[in-house]
């Protein structure tokens, strides 16, 4: 993705962030076809993924998947539920507090850890058995960010999820 100029006006909207948002759930897939396990910290492998996760020894774009907690609600009601679970979604990390959107393309912090977001994470078939028939639609641009570890380190509960400057 290529941003506008940083000195241009679209640049600057799109730098300007209200507040640092926070990780409210941190999640692992150990292996494929398994129910996710809710952790309070992990630890983030340079230019890999979270180790215990079943992509911890891959690389690229996709090291670290986050989704908005603001979301949830509205992945529920557009699936016919009154609450969904992160775990069901799939996604390493909730985070509140701040448009994930705007984290596309850029780098930002959780704690000590530099990621950049790389891209949209869409949704998969799987949401259509997690969710009931229409699971896969529900989730249609509400399913998170991938991004990659530039740096590594340990990603907590609480942390801050700050954007960097650009």
């Amino acid at each position: 993705m290529t941003l506008p100029p940083a000195d241009s006006e679209l640049g600057k909207l799109m730098a300007n962030l209200p507040r640092a948002g926070r990780v409210e759930w941190i999640g692992l897939r150990p292996a494929r076809d398994v129910p996710m396990q809710a952790v309070e910290q992990v630890r983030a492998e340079t230019g890999g993924g979270l180790l215990g996760d079943r992509y911890t020894g891959s690389s690229g774009k996709r090291g670290i998947t986050l989704i908005q907690a603001e979301h949830l609600p509205v992945i529920a009601a557009l699936s016919g539920h009154l609450a969904v679970a992160a775990a069901i979604l799939r996604r390493n990390l909730v985070v509140s507090g701040l448009p994930l959107v705007a984290l596309k393309g850029r780098r930002f912090r959780i704690g000590n850890v530099l990621l950049e977001g790389t891209d949209d994470c869409d949704p998969c078939s799987r949401m259509e058995v997690a969710l009931g028939p229409g699971g896969y639609n529900a989730m249609r641009g509400h399913g998170g960010l991938c991004a990659r570890i530039v740096e590594g380190g340990a990603i907590h509960l609480g942390d801050a999820v700050v954007a960097l400057p650009d």
